[in-house]
């Protein structure tokens, strides 16, 4: 019965125990380390990450022409396509295609035997009636022949003369003349045939000066002026210059651009009209920088533009003016003076970003500079 007792003892000393030790509470940080409620936590700080290293450079500045390209084509500085006054046979034609001519040439003469004779007649009238004027007129101041009479002379001398002036005129409609210097590109009929009133003789064109003819838009129209220059390249590689000679004030409805004229010195009409040439009109220089087409990147904006790295280390984006697309590189408007710009790694960043900035080496700066001066 003693050792039920002991055992019975024991075991209630040992539900006291237990009892005790859930009152304190304490049991709740076996196999865990967590804090009391007043202990503040432990921050553990995270490593940095690694800011990603980009080339940047200070290119050259320079002062660059701005070129306006415009697609276009060359043509005649005057074309006169040739027709008759009058129906007839064809008499006399001395021109052929090729031929240069000056204003006031003889292209073509009708058939006009009968107008010839009236003219010649015409001549011989006022001949007369001149020196019927002539006598009276002598014999009216000597008072031998009475006013009315000499008034009669004198009418009779004026009427002469406005029948040869409209015999003369009726003649010259059988007459096709060059109505200015040029040369004859188009004969449309052959000696001897018979042609109507208004049938088409020949074509002549005026190739001093050679037009370059385009459209420019309306974004550059404010760049360009009556009297630049420009250069326009033909089709067959040749490069002449000119000056800007026209820009209309009034934009093609369906493209929104503005024609525009070069006229190019062509005094031997070695360029002919209607050949595609390339014109570029080279307007006022603007403060510039050369940079490889590489850098220029798109913008959250979709804009295009560069990448740069200010005085905080920050990435910021610069939207470009493109004054010139060269074969050394581009010609960029619109940059800062201070301004750093990414040449390597500018696709990797993003603006606001933190870099670390490296400069570009000796190699790329002599380029840099190289390529700014092949511009002047």
């Amino acid at each position: 019965m003693s050792k039920i007792r002991f055992h019975k003892l024991a075991a209630l000393v040992v539900l006291v125990g237990f009892a005790a030790w859930m009152g304190t509470g304490k049991f709740s940080s076996v196999g865990s380390a967590q804090p009391s409620p007043d202990e503040k936590p432990v921050q553990t700080e995270q490593p940095k990450a690694p800011l990603r290293t980009v080339m940047v450079v200070a290119p050259p500045r320079l002062d660059h022409a701005r070129a306006i390209r415009i697609s276009g084509q060359t043509e005649a500085n005057k074309r006169a396509t040739l027709a008759t006054r009058a129906a007839g046979i064809i008499a006399e034609l001395p021109v052929k295609q090729g031929d240069h001519i000056k204003q006031g040439d003889l292209v073509l003469m009708l058939d006009a035997e009968e107008k010839t004779a009236a003219v010649d007649t015409a001549k011989a009238v006022l001949v007369q009636r001149k020196a019927e004027w002539e006598a009276t007129e002598k014999l009216m101041k000597a008072g031998s022949v009475a006013k009315l009479q000499a008034d009669s002379a004198w009418s009779n001398y004026q009427t002469a003369l406005s029948q040869l002036q409209a015999a003369e005129s009726e003649l010259s409609r059988n007459q096709v003349k060059a109505p200015f210097d040029g040369v004859v590109d188009r004969v449309a009929v052959e000696l001897g045939s018979s042609v109507i009133q208004g049938g088409e003789v020949a074509t002549i064109l005026n190739l001093d000066p050679i037009l370059g003819k385009g459209e420019i838009s309306e974004r550059d129209l404010r760049y360009v002026k009556i009297g630049d220059e420009a250069e326009v390249k033909l089709v067959n590689g040749e490069v002449v210059t000119g000056k800007v000679r026209y820009i209309s004030r009034d934009a093609t409805s369906q493209t929104r651009t503005f024609p525009v004229e070069i006229a190019i010195p062509n005094a031997d009409g070695a360029i002919p009209a209607g050949m595609t040439a390339e014109i570029t009109v080279r307007a006022k220089p603007v403060d510039a920088v050369m940079l490889p087409r590489s850098v220029v990147t798109l913008g959250e904006n979709g804009d295009l533009g560069i990448r740069a790295v200010d005085g905080a280390s920050k990435v910021v984006f610069y939207p470009i003016d493109l004054v010139d697309d060269t074969q050394n590189g581009l010609v960029l408007g619109g940059i800062p003076a201070t301004a750093q710009i990414i040449i390597a790694g500018q696709d990797l960043v993003k603006e606001g970003d933190e870099v670390k900035a490296e400069p570009a080496n000796e190699a790329v700066l002599k380029k840099l500079a190289e390529d700014a001066t092949g511009t002047q």
